[in-house]
């Protein structure tokens, strides 16, 4: 089959061999875990337990508020010592739960699950229901509710689920090792997420960089014609949902649509584990695979880790961090914030942890733009990031609005590609937050 992709684009070096054949191995325990109450997109959840209460790995320890909210469960059993503001990955302090470990072993399977029924006996209403009691979210980073996708607009129909393999990020092979030790559960969370959706055709796209997998997923898969392997090209970001959509079935999302509007779901694969996990096991969302990885750190790994593992106690695991480490970026490093620190938790949305040394990093001034349009020609959704970046810049939001700003998805390869080294990425997010932060204050 020739590999599929989308129009535009960019051909960062992909850097992935340093974990890509390292198999996944699991973190033991740490002695404390900091669970933050707001690891998704949406409301925050509300505490359900005190200090000094005991708790079991996979109990409920948070409740979502509303529709757009995360159940939160501890990872380890332990001992909740605080609930307390902490270090955020978004670079806030938030509240969160911490656990200290008293040494227990397991999980308590979420509530209603009746883990091991087959799928023929579970209807589409309970596989919603249990997603939200699972707290599950998007694990490719964007962290929205998982059941939230499964409830479209009325007049609105879920025709295909697509799930995201193509890991496109540089450095990160979580998925690439979650889809190749773990075909069965993909495939498995697939057909449920069909079910759920009472959709006719389930794809899952995966880059033709991670050829093993390919082959292992359509090897599982033979059989099934509701469900189909499809081989993409590797270009960034193959795996934003509207660049998927259109690479895989050729819709369009409309400006300012969701991919709902074209009939489709857009999850990635490991959500998709995850699903599998809570439905065969009861297993709740307290765990993730993740890639530690970067010329910074001593020993790369592709480790799966308690939920609120912090940064050191991952980075101790790996060997530690070398002498001329610099910076830490969670998740990969065209779309991953920047942080300096180690007492962070890793939280559902966190894929990767990739230390840069001081000399990787260097300092660089940004000049300005000399009008080379190389920004527009690679753009994937065919915005105008040069003009984007210098309303931003200016802080003329009316204007940013009118050309766009809003589309945007971040993906940073406008700034990737600018030989003026303006950072056009960081001047969007800074011009969508003011925005939104007006139209709150305005009602």
């Amino acid at each position: 089959m020739r590999a599929k992709t989308f129009r535009k684009g960019i051909h960062p070096p992909g850097n992935k061999e340093r974990t890509a054949a390292i198999p996944i191995e699991v973190l033991p325990a740490p002695k404390r875990v900091v669970l933050p109450l707001c690891q998704h997109i949406g409301a925050p959840a509300q505490p359900l337990v005190t200090v000094g209460e005991e708790v079991t790995a996979g109990q409920k320890i948070a409740e979502a508020q509303g529709m757009v909210s995360a159940t939160l469960h501890a990872s380890i059993s332990g001992k909740v010592t605080a609930i307390e503001e902490w270090p955020h990955p978004t670079g806030k302090q938030l509240p969160a739960i911490v656990i200290e470990n008293t040494g227990g072993q397991g999980f308590s399977p979420a509530p209603g699950v009746n883990p091991g029924r087959p799928l023929a006996e579970i209807t589409g209403e309970e596989i919603k229901e249990l997603m939200r009691a699972g707290g599950l979210v998007g694990m490719g980073g964007a962290a929205l509710p998982t059941h939230v996708k499964y409830y479209p607009p009325a007049g609105k129909k879920i025709e295909y689920i697509i799930l995201n393999g193509a890991e496109c990020e540089p450095f990160l092979t979580c998925d690439h090792r979650l889809m190749l030790e773990r075909p069965e559960a993909v495939l498995y969370g697939l057909k449920a997420m069909m079910k759920t959706a009472g959709a006719k055709k389930g794809y899952i796209g995966v880059e033709l960089n991670k050829a093993d997998v390919i082959k292992v997923l359509q090897e599982k898969a033979s059989g099934d014609p509701t469900i189909e392997i499809v081989p993409l090209r590797v270009k960034y970001p193959q795996g934003e949902e509207r660049m998927l959509i259109y690479a895989i079935t050729g819709r369009v999302v409309p400006t300012g649509g969701l991919p709902v509007d074209v009939g489709v779901v857009v999850n990635n694969v490991g959500t998709a584990a995850a699903l599998a996990d809570l439905l065969q096991t009861g297993k709740p969302l307290i765990s993730r695979v993740i890639t530690v990885t970067g010329e910074g750190i001593n020993e790369p790994k592709n480790l799966e880790v308690p939920l609120g593992t912090l940064l050191e106690d991952i980075v101790a695991h790996c060997g530690g961090l070398k002498d001329n480490a610099g910076r830490i970026i969670l998740g990969g490093p065209m779309t991953g914030p920047a942080h300096y620190r180690l007492d962070l938790p890793v939280i559902k949305g966190t894929c990767g942890i990739l230390i840069q040394t001081r000399e990787e990093i260097g300092e660089m001034e940004y000049m300005d733009c000399i009008r080379c349009g190389k920004c527009v020609e690679i753009c994937p959704f065919s915005l105008l990031p040069n003009y984007l970046g210098l309303y931003a810049e200016k802080n003329r939001l009316e204007e940013a609005k009118r050309y766009g700003v809003m589309e945007c998805r971040e993906c940073g390869s406008c700034a990737y590609v600018c030989p003026s080294r303006r950072p056009l990425t960081q001047w969007i997010k800074d011009a969508k937050r003011k925005i939104t932060a007006a139209q709150r204050k305005t009602g």
